[in-house]
């Protein structure tokens, strides 16, 4: 590999704040320039810790970890017996080390505390990880992704004073080989006739924010600051969760010819006791709770407590059916609903050989479910009138 003190790594190093946010296109350097940069780090700071960590362990060692010991040998500095190649770590001779790990592993995203957090493709994990992660690193915080779309770094980190943020591109990258130079260039004579490579073009060559690649399930969307005092309550949906996944549940309202969604519980480990006194203390009576109809009875057990839950009949092609019902809505999301617009930004459909199919990916739709649950409710067989019973949003106080 061509190393070279390239204008991406100048562009780093130069990062001073806690946080060191590294947004970039396709070959733009940014892994090797950090990787560089924390070698650089181990080696004159002894006792130094360093964690690295991205969504699983093989797209660590298909990627930086597999970058950080091709760096470490071109450069003359590997030592075989300093690298644990079954825990990924690398212990240096004067005691720093820089560990890979995965976020599927739990006891490692709440274990131990660093020094240093790298956090790889960012846009891949989500930001109840990323806390915990961040509140177990004592100094520095590097980042970096391909700005596909809008994720929690945008609503939760980037105005922060503690964040310094760069835009990288592949003409920062002078260690760049000219035929994967003109290669990138090539997509740009696509872009004048292609709305998929304009928005290539746009997120993978010139670091722009590209807002929605194609497959995203739900494009159209409007982002609300807070719910309008005129807006009505129709009814909630709420998606099952415990362990693995989070108990959501979305409130449902009407507002001229929008429907607004608003994410009130997004949480995980929370046992139907715990959804009952969650859904008490925020002023939910008897509005009409609509659910998975596959937990009889922890829809019983909420009707124990005085929620008129109701569970949704699940059929053939169920799903693509409330997903077109939620698409030929007018939506408004509020700006608080961060694990929604997380969904949102991230729930595609699946790909095969021949691009995207008609089937959404498994992941990212536990509040979207939710609000496929209650859409489909209201506005499938038997469709919301406008004049039934509901409830202005004053009665509700979890905002």
């Amino acid at each position: 590999m061509n190393y070279k003190y390239t204008t991406a790594l100048k562009k780093i190093r130069s990062l001073k704040k806690r946080i060191r946010a590294v947004i970039g296109g396709s070959s733009a350097g940014k892994s090797i320039s950090i990787i560089i940069i924390l070698i650089d780090k181990c080696i004159k700071n002894p006792g130094l810790e360093v964690s690295v960590v991205s969504q699983s362990i093989p797209h660590l060692k298909k990627g930086v970890n597999r970058d950080f010991i091709k760096l470490m040998k071109d450069t003359g500095r590997y030592i075989d017996t300093n690298y644990n190649k079954t825990t990924l770590k690398y212990t240096f001779s004067n005691g720093s080390f820089i560990e890979f790990f995965s976020v599927e592993d739990e006891s490692r995203v709440r274990g131990a505390r660093r020094d240093i957090l790298w956090v790889n493709e960012a846009t891949d994990i989500n930001w109840e990880t990323y806390l915990q992660l961040s509140i177990r690193t004592n100094k520095a915080i590097y980042m970096d992704w391909n700005p596909s779309h809008r994720f929690w770094y945008y609503t939760e980190l980037q105005d922060r004073d503690d964040v310094d943020e760069i835009t990288l591109t592949y003409r920062d990258n002078e260690a760049l080989n000219q035929d994967i130079i003109t290669q990138l260039e090539s997509f740009r004579e696509k872009a004048l006739t292609s709305k998929f490579y304009q928005r290539w073009v746009d997120t993978y060559l010139d670091g722009k924010l590209g807002g929605v690649l194609e497959g995203v399930v739900y494009e159209e969307y409007e982002i609300i600051d807070r719910i309008p005092d005129e807006a009505r309550s129709l009814c909630f949906g709420l998606d099952w969760g415990y362990s693995q996944d989070p108990t959501a549940l979305v409130h449902i309202l009407k507002y001229n010819d929008y429907l607004i969604i608003d994410e009130v519980i997004y949480q995980k480990g929370l046992l139907n006791s715990d959804i009952a006194n969650l859904m008490k203390s925020l002023g939910i009576n008897q509005t009409e709770i609509y659910c998975d109809s596959s937990e009889p009875k922890s829809i019983a057990e909420l009707k124990k407590y005085g929620y008129n839950v109701k569970g949704v009949v699940k059929g053939k092609d169920s799903v693509n059916y409330g997903i077109q019902l939620v698409q030929q809505q007018k939506l408004m999301i509020t700006k608080s609903s961060k694990n929604l617009i997380e969904e949102l930004n991230n729930y595609t459909y699946k790909r095969d050989k021949d691009g995207f199919t008609s089937i959404p990916i498994d992941a990212y739709n536990h509040a979207l479910d939710a609000t496929r649950y209650a859409i489909v409710s209201k506005f499938g067989s038997n469709k919301y009138s406008g004049n039934a019973p509901s409830i202005m949003i004053g009665n509700f106080n979890y905002k």
